[in-house]
């Protein structure tokens, strides 16, 4: 998956509100989750970090941990999942 945007939607899609805008002129954009109760999670992503597949995939594993924890899952079995899926999505040549 080459575009940012798909790849940030469908990380998050599933469980919450994606919405994603141009918050800075150097390019930056500012992801919002929400879910029913209200906004979960907000996070500025640089234009760099957006344009690379590789950090932006840390970028959204970073707020999938942060999401766990938020919710009282154990932080090591996320971490663990997130390394798996990585592993498991750069042996069938998928980008991350």
């Amino acid at each position: 998956m080459n575009n940012p945007f798909e790849q940030i939607s469908a990380a998050f899609a599933p469980e919450y509100r994606v919405n994603l805008s141009i918050e800075r002129l150097d390019g930056s954009i500012m992801l919002t989750l929400s879910d029913d109760a209200g906004m979960v999670a907000k996070r500025l992503i640089s234009q760099a970090q957006r344009n690379d597949p590789v950090r932006l995939q840390r970028v959204i594993d970073s707020i999938r941990l942060g999401l766990a924890i938020e919710l009282g899952q154990n932080p090591l079995q996320v971490l663990a999942a997130l390394t798996r899926d990585s592993r498991s999505c750069a042996s069938v040549g998928v980008a991350n």
